[in-house]
């Protein structure tokens, strides 16, 4: 079977979740498919990693991405119905690159990965190829949920966008074989977008070897929040539990210390460092776990949160039990939640955060050894997709499926 694989970021290195999802899919496929990568890239940085994914695929086109042209493209799509998703993720070129791609190697089935990417497979030389669309979690309700939490003029953009996009959403949609979605919730939404379509879930996995700690657990009272910091739920949520929540932890311990780690940190977060040197901004980083593994707690402050959040299944891979908002905990699955304590405020989220720190190291690494992490394994939560793009590419690209059919893998 021959894959083309569309994604929205090269899918390496594994530093933010559509990577990490996208790079898992690419291993587990390469046992039985042959996979042509088309994937945009947004810097110099990025697309220095092309080379790391040779191994794992039988070519790798790329079109970049550049700022100014996507702004330019994104005032223009103000005056239009287009989504301002598609105006910023666009290269020149890459349809050129995609027919080319396709008349030596006519693909069995697209993969698309997010409605970013969906656009390309619904335009020539790919709308006659059947489709796989790798939804992950439904972004119209992600810039839904900003739009009703946001300050003017950005609640007007986000709360615009939302609409464009769920209405693409629910072209892409009836254009696939099968929709891809983490969990119950965004099968749900996905569900209300366009429902006539065939929706499967696919979790989201961990690593469960790589994140398991090799020593004991640290002695430090070192509390972890990892992300893309300049992701306005991450960056909200850090800035929130910096100002709101940080300094009743600092008063109760004063040796403890908050690192947010994470690329692309914002001016006000780096602000919270300089104001308070327990707090530790540390940018872009090579690898998550030494960070992980010298912590006592992890936290995942976030009050807008969609599909699985894989910050909390990482620290419970690596042995730290993890305080976290209802937001999170309704993405996550059932099998991680025993390594969770659940806030619903500044006050109840200092609780937790105190009431981990002050148990020994060993206590807390036996709560986190509570979550069920072997059966969230990667392999474990991919094992249906060979199958279900094995049977997309059998299906005439036109094909309806039957309303209302829902499937769990």
């Amino acid at each position: 079977m021959r894959v083309l694989f569309l994604t929205q970021r090269l899918p390496y290195a594994a530093n933010r979740g559509d990577r990490i999802r996208a790079l898992h899919m690419l291993r587990h496929l390469r046992r039985s498919a042959t996979i042509h990568l088309v994937s945009l890239v947004h810097d110099a940085d990025e697309a220095q990693h092309i080379g790391d994914l040779r191994s794992l695929t039988a070519t790798v086109t790329v079109g970049r991405v550049t700022r100014w042209r996507g702004y330019t493209r994104a005032v223009t799509a103000l005056a239009r119905r287009t989504p301002l998703t598609h105006a910023l993720l666009d290269a020149r070129g890459l349809q050129v690159a995609c027919s080319r791609l396709v008349a030596e190697h006519r693909p069995d089935v697209v993969l698309a990965c997010g409605s970013g990417m969906a656009r390309f497979a619904l335009e020539p030389p790919l709308r006659e190829i059947p489709l796989v669309l790798d939804m992950v979690d439904v972004d119209s309700e992600k810039w839904s949920a900003l739009g009703r939490t946001a300050a003017p003029p950005m609640r007007w953009v986000y709360a615009n966008e939302a609409r464009r996009l769920r209405s693409f959403e629910a072209r892409a949609a009836r254009a696939s074989q099968a929709v891809l979605v983490v969990n119950d919730r965004e099968r749900s939404s996905m569900a209300d977008v366009e429902p006539t379509c065939h929706v499967v879930v696919v979790p989201n996995g961990v690593a469960a070897d790589e994140f398991r700690a090799a020593s004991a657990p640290s002695a430090e009272r070192r509390v972890t929040f990892c992300g893309v910091m300049n992701y306005a739920p991450n960056e909200e949520g850090a800035l929130w539990f910096a100002r709101d929540v940080w300094p009743s932890i600092r008063n109760r311990y004063a040796d403890a210390r908050l690192s947010l780690v994470g690329s692309h940190p914002t001016a006000s977060l780096h602000a919270s460092a300089d104001a308070d040197a327990t707090i530790e901004v540390t940018g872009a980083v090579p690898d998550v776990r030494p960070y992980l593994w010298r912590s006592a707690v992890a936290v995942a402050p976030l009050f807008v949160a969609r599909g699985i959040q894989n910050k909390v299944l990482e620290a419970a891979a690596a042995g730290l039990p993890c305080v976290i908002t209802q937001a999170v905990k309704d993405g996550l699955p059932a099998e991680v939640l025993p390594a969770c304590l659940v806030a619903h405020d500044a006050d109840t989220f200092a609780a937790g955060v105190i009431d981990l720190l002050g148990r020994a190291p060993e206590e807390r690494r036996a709560m986190a050894q509570c979550a069920n992490i072997r059966s969230l394994d990667w392999s474990e939560r991919l094992r249906p997709l060979a199958g279900i793009l094995e049977r997309a590419a059998q299906r005439r690209r036109g094909g309806r499926m039957a309303a209302s059919r829902m499937v769990t893998a």
